[in-house]
């Protein structure tokens, strides 16, 4: 029988299709941290967005982020409603929108990769378009027209039809030499021509082809042999003219129907073409009332600058939008500019433009005063450069959640931006004032300024790079803080206008101060009011600023400087109040100065100097201070820098009470403070991070691993883990109570800035050269993750988050997934931690309900004892029909119940006495060899309602051979010898003497065997309790203030 062959307790059966999921899965996932969404990506490519009409009340423009695509709608203020899943496998090269669906060309193969042409609706892909195999361009422009799908691709155009999304044919443009042939304008459509498009190549020639039956029918020639390539094209409004740019300036207004050339103006220049064009068609815009109709737009992507056509009489220049979005900047690549593409939307006095800075806007032209150049309407944009530095906000006074809903990031393009990680809608770059109204008075604006050559640019008017943020709410008035308008950052010395500390004590004060690359001055900001503050604070002896900091209520900022000064500064009122160390007054220096003559003679005088610290005015770093740490309760600064010194000052009187000196052993490049458990933790050059107790000033703990520079690192929120970023693109993290490295993430790129949100939720991560913010969720808020050390080799690259959120996990997801066990993950076999040592009094493995269930099993039972008996059902109403035969009604079940009882009696009978023969046999085993550990087992594994069973059914026997209490009091008491699972030998003692007392009392024998057991328990106890005592003294001795 089954029942025979079974050994031991019964074991809760496993899942078996556990088995099924893969294992390298689950290697390339981070152990800690799950990839959640990429924040702060608009239109960083160079892929044109697209736009298409809902009906009569909006229109959705749709930008490519990478390898996913992003939808707003304007009518909700550029509202974001959709983003596209799955992502391509490469980058995207070309969109379009049509009617409800989204066409997305991905992949080069020139850079051998796949490529294909997928369809979107609502954000999910429904489909799919089956390129040739003959393919081997990239698709650089995609157009609907009619029933007819096109796709521009170098030197080819291919045609799939929309009904069925078959291939039709392929178009292949007339041969040339010198690569002539390219499709440099792309292709376009006119309205009326029907199956008809134009294509614009390198060598000046417009083709128009007829696409159902594959025919050049037409050619257009360039103005001049010198006009250079097509660069775009464009059908006007009015029947048959289509305009057409080139390479060398000019802008040609072309008749298609008679081929004769219309207009041309130099909208553009040789440097500068126009690769932009936009006609308005709601008709009104041009004329000196702006009552006529005829207004075109052009751009380029070499500058910012969008220009305003009136085509009547001949064509004018009507305006100029300078600087619609960032020009390209002589710093490089690095910061992006330019416009990419310009769109008048139908029938509205409304344009849309998006730019290489990552932003895309709608401008809207008043009627009422006519103006010819437009105003701003809606906007959404983030980082032109990669982001160098972030700060979660913290909670103010109260306690809000804005510590983990806004991210303040400083990029390269010298923007500091607050993202909003729940609505998208809500992130925002803090003004830096007018800027367009400071570069028209410097007259950067002007038509002229642009023929003097590269002189001062609009966005060299903003603050330097920011390279490190401080930040506390305690003063924040939000919206209300200093209302009117404010000189902004006035020079503290230079006061333009005076400050009433009674107005701003009552409303607050700026609460984000920010250090900048090459520039001896920090500045304040407002978050409240999302503006740049009144203060720009300059360092002491001038030099450039290094490193910033905030104290916690919120009222002084210390600036440190790159030749080693640090001085504090009052935020509310912008003056100067400490100076790290002190000035010293001519009286003070005059006792220095004799203290440092005075020379010791004897043992007593250099004790005396030794204890009496540091003098005042002494102790000024000697080189770049990079970390200043102002501490919870304001009674010190701490201060570190690259001389390898880590110096406590006093708040108050500035004069330095301590130092810990690392030189020349290493150099330190930066600190975080953790308030909750006192600790700062500091990084160094040698690629290690030092965490030092602030209360003792002492190293308690040392990483090391990184294989390159450490580029920021931070504590979590509990203050348990070190999250570090290095430059070999790993980012690690350690415990902090065990010192053990617990996870890794190596990334695609390094990670240049790092920060953990207040609640310990999110993990904002920056990359090199990326222009987005990385966001990642913290599994342990939600599901067990095993912190075990892991070893370098195992680290692996994993994907990190994406703008889609694709991967990604929010927390109720991870919460609910059904992941590995963690057994199954850990590659090392957990040791065996029965006892640690032979010596030490151990408790036992069992949960602790378990035994506490066994001392109260009386009480529960009672307690569990239903007060009514069981009621008997209703009787069913007369008027039911009865499908029961003659005779008592109930006699069939009362009989079938009591045959079930009965069956159910044996099979319970059955595994009864097997588990007592079980019992009994261990038990008899464990007296015969004098080794009960077996039975022991054996007893652990039963639940408290068996194992109570059990020793009630212990019986005296005839002898002492079978007398199971002597055994078993024999048996606990070889687990105190032992040093073994003291709480259950105390627990199961327990409820044995309860059971058993009046045996054991007329049994001499029982009660031997309990005064050895006694004995055992009396010396253990003395033991423990000279352990306790001898702790207890050290602790003791090393605590009082006599030693």
């Amino acid at each position: 029988m089954p029942h025979s062959e079974h050994e031991g307790p019964l074991v809760k059966r496993q899942k078996l299709n556990s088995v099924a999921r893969s294992k390298p899965s689950a290697s390339q996932q981070s152990r800690i941290f799950a990839p959640y969404r990429t924040i702060g990506l608009v239109s960083p490519t160079n892929v044109s967005f697209a736009s298409v009409p809902l009906g009569n009340t909006t229109f959705q423009v749709t930008t490519s982020t990478g390898r996913s695509l992003q939808t707003y709608d304007l009518k909700r203020g550029l509202n974001l409603v959709f983003m596209t899943r799955p992502q391509t496998p490469c980058a995207i090269t070309a969109t379009c929108a049509w009617k409800q669906k989204l066409f997305a060309a991905w992949g080069d193969p020139r850079d051998q990769t796949s490529q294909g042409v997928w369809i979107f609706q609502r954000g999910k892909k429904v489909g799919e378009l089956e390129l040739p195999l003959d393919l081997q361009q990239p698709i650089k422009q995609i157009i609907v027209f009619g029933s007819w799908i096109l796709a521009c691709c170098l030197t080819r155009i291919d045609v799939w039809k929309t009904t069925t999304l078959e291939h039709y044919t392929t178009i292949f443009t007339m041969a040339s030499k010198k690569g002539g042939n390219e499709l440099t304008g792309g292709i376009c459509t006119m309205p009326t021509y029907l199956n008809k498009i134009f294509a614009g190549r390198r060598d000046g020639w417009v083709e128009i082809w007829n696409i159902s039956t594959g025919k050049l029918i037409y050619t257009i020639l360039p103005p001049s042999a010198k006009s250079g390539a097509v660069t775009c094209l464009q059908p006007t409004p009015a029947l048959s003219l289509m305009a057409i740019s080139y390479a060398e300036g000019p802008l040609v207004v072309h008749n298609v129907l008679t081929d004769k050339r219309v207009l041309q103006v130099n909208a553009g220049t040789e440097d500068a073409p126009v690769t932009s064009i936009s006609f308005r068609t709601d008709g009104i815009g041009a004329g000196q009332d702006g009552r006529k109709d005829g207004v075109m737009a052009t751009a380029t992507e070499l500058s910012g600058d969008i220009t305003f056509w009136d085509l009547n009489e001949g064509g004018r220049i009507m305006g100029v939008l300078r600087s619609a979005h960032n020009p390209p900047t002589q710093e490089g690549a690095s910061v992006r500019g330019g416009v990419s593409k310009i769109e008048f939307l139908a029938g509205q006095p409304v344009i849309v433009t998006s730019g290489r800075d990552n932003s895309l806007k709608t401008w809207i032209f008043d009627e009422t005063p006519f103006s010819p150049i437009p105003r701003i309407l809606h906007t959404r944009s983030g980082h032109a450069a990669p982001v160098t530095c972030l700060q979660f906000l913290p909670s103010d006074f109260e306690g809000s959640e804005a510590g983990n809903k806004w991210l303040l990031s400083g990029g390269r393009d010298r923007s500091l931006w607050g993202w909003s990680l729940r609505r998208d809608g809500q992130s925002t770059e803090l003004s830096q004032g007018n800027i367009r109204k400071k570069a028209k008075k410097f007259g950067i604006l002007a038509n002229s300024s642009l023929s003097h050559g590269p002189t001062t640019t609009l966005e060299d008017l903003k603050a330097p790079e920011i390279t490190c943020i401080a930040c506390s709410l305690n003063r924040d008035g939000g919206m209300g803080a200093l209302p009117g308008k404010q000189v902004l950052w006035q020079k503290s010395q230079n006061q333009k206008k005076s400050v009433d500390a009674e107005v701003s004590g009552m409303t607050g004060w700026e609460s984000v101060v920010t250090a900048h690359k090459d520039d001896s001055f920090v500045r304040t900001w407002f978050w409240g009011r999302k503006r740049a503050g009144r203060w720009a604070f300059q360092t002491g002896d001038g030099a450039d600023v290094s490193t910033v900091a905030m104290s916690p209520c919120g009222t002084f900022a210390v600036v440190g400087s790159a030749s080693g000064s640090i001085d504090m500064f009052n935020l509310q009122s912008g003056l100067h109040r400490q100076r790290f160390p002190s000035k010293l007054t001519p009286a003070q220096a005059r006792q220095v100065k004799m203290q440092q003559l005075r020379q010791a003679d004897t043992v007593v005088q250099l004790q005396a100097r030794s204890t009496a610290g540091f003098a005042p005015g002494t102790g000024k770093h000697t080189q770049a201070v990079t970390g200043i740490v102002v501490d919870s309760m304001n009674k010190s600064v701490i201060s570190c820098s690259l001389d390898g010194k880590v110096k406590f000052w006093e708040f108050l009187t500035g004069n330095l009470l301590e130092e810990i000196n690392w030189a020349p052993m290493t150099g330190i490049t930066g600190c975080r403070y953790h308030a909750a458990n006192d600790l700062i933790a500091f990084s160094c050059d040698d690629n290690s991070i030092r965490v030092v107790d602030i209360e003792t000033k002492q190293t308690i703990r040392e990483f090391w691993g990184c294989q390159g520079k450490i580029n920021d690192f931070t504590f979590s929120s509990d203050g348990r883990w070190i999250v570090a970023a290095s430059q070999d693109a790993v980012i690690r993290v350690w415990d902090l109570p065990t010192g053990h490295l617990i996870d890794a993430i190596r990334l695609e790129r390094p990670c240049t800035a790092l920060a953990f949100s207040a609640t310990g939720e999110f993990l904002a991560a920056a990359s090199e050269g990326e222009l987005g913010v990385n966001i990642w969720n913290n599994k342990t808020l939600f599901t067990h993750v095993p912190t075990r050390q892991i070893s370098e080799d195992s680290v692996k690259q994993i994907s990190g988050p994406t703008a889609s959120g694709e991967g990604g996990q929010g927390l109720l997801e991870a919460a609910f997934e059904d992941t590995i066990s963690n057994e199954e993950e850990d590659d090392v076999a957990p040791p065996n931690l029965d006892q640690l040592s032979a010596d030490m009094m151990t408790l036992s493995l069992v949960p602790r309900s378990r035994w506490q269930t066994l001392l109260h099993l009386d009480l529960i039972k009672k307690r569990n004892k239903p007060i009514e008996p069981p009621k008997a059902p209703e009787k069913a109403p007369f008027f039911l029909p009865s499908t029961i035969s003659a005779g008592p009604p109930n006699q069939e079940i009362v009989l079938a119940k009591a045959d079930q009882g009965q069956s159910q009696s044996k099979i319970t009978r059955f595994d009864r006495n097997r588990a007592e023969q079980e019992f009994t046999s261990k038990l008899q085993a464990g007296a015969s060899s004098g080794n009960f550990d077996e039975f022991i087992d054996h007893l652990k594994s039963l639940s408290p309602a068996t194992a109570d069973l059990e020793l009630r059914s212990l019986t005296p026997g005839d002898d002492d051979e079978s007398n199971e209490l002597l055994h078993f009091v024999r048996s606990l008491t070889s687990r105190l010898v032992a040093r073994r699972d003291y709480e259950l030998t105390q627990a199961w003692m327990t409820v044995f003497l309860r059971l058993h007392f009046d045996l054991i009392l007329d049994s001499d024998t029982l009660m031997r065997a309990l005064g050895e057991w006694r004995r055992r328990q009396a010396e253990e106890c003395d033991r423990l309790d000279s352990l306790v005592s001898y702790c207890g003294g050290v602790v003791s001795f090393l605590r009082s203030p006599r030693t």
